[in-house]
């Protein structure tokens, strides 16, 4: 039960005032709209994004819009409980809850702004044999602040690769947002040899 309200007092921490991008989201001048997708219909994942991103200024498309968008795909979600601690009678009581995404992010056109990636994050969790209730809620709630996690994450990714393209000059920055410019090194204007005096005959 301790363990179970820590995680839950946890959960409404991360939800309350972590996981969002210090600024709003860089994209690219033509960014229109994006629109993600994922392999999974109804992708908790996908909806975490969705929201994500219209929260740091990006406009969401419709999934069935047939206008030009950029695409967010989610092309894989994977969980994984790997035991990592067992007890005298050999039974699996400690648990390391592993979460892999793979996505990546196209333009309009449908060239890669940013090449396929993969994410991976993980939380340990008890599970003692004899609570099997327990051990489920406490699952979920680490389950949902995997994804949103991996959601902050995803986008904090898309965000350092626009900027480092936009910093580089490949791609332009949209209207009204600015990247950090280097700093300019001024130049060296070469000192004049000393005047000399004339010596006389």
């Amino acid at each position: 039960m301790t363990r179970f309200l820590l995680a839950l007092v946890l959960t409404a921490t991360l939800a309350g005032c972590g996981f969002h991008l210090r600024n709003k989201l860089m994209l690219p001048a033509d960014t229109a709209a994006v629109k993600v997708v994922s392999t999974a219909p109804y992708s908790e994942l996908a909806k975490l994004l969705r929201r994500g991103l219209q929260s740091s200024g990006a406009q969401i498309a419709e999934a069935d819009s047939s206008e030009p968008a950029a695409q967010l795909q989610v092309l894989s979600e994977r969980w994984g409980d790997l035991p990592i601690a067992i007890d005298a009678q050999g039974r699996a009581q400690e648990y390391s809850l592993r979460y892999a995404v793979i996505f990546i992010f196209r333009r309009e056109d449908g060239s890669e702004l940013v090449p396929q990636q993969v994410i991976e994050l993980s939380r340990d969790y008890v599970s003692p044999p004899t609570d099997a209730t327990g051990t489920t809620t406490e699952r979920e709630i680490l389950a949902d602040e995997l994804r949103r996690e991996m959601s902050a994450s995803i986008m904090r990714r898309i965000d350092s690769v626009v900027r480092a393209e936009m910093e580089h000059g490949r791609i332009p920055a949209k209207a009204g947002t600015a990247v950090p410019a280097t700093p300019e090194v001024p130049a060296v204007t070469p000192a004049e040899p000393p005047a000399t005096k004339p010596q006389g005959h």
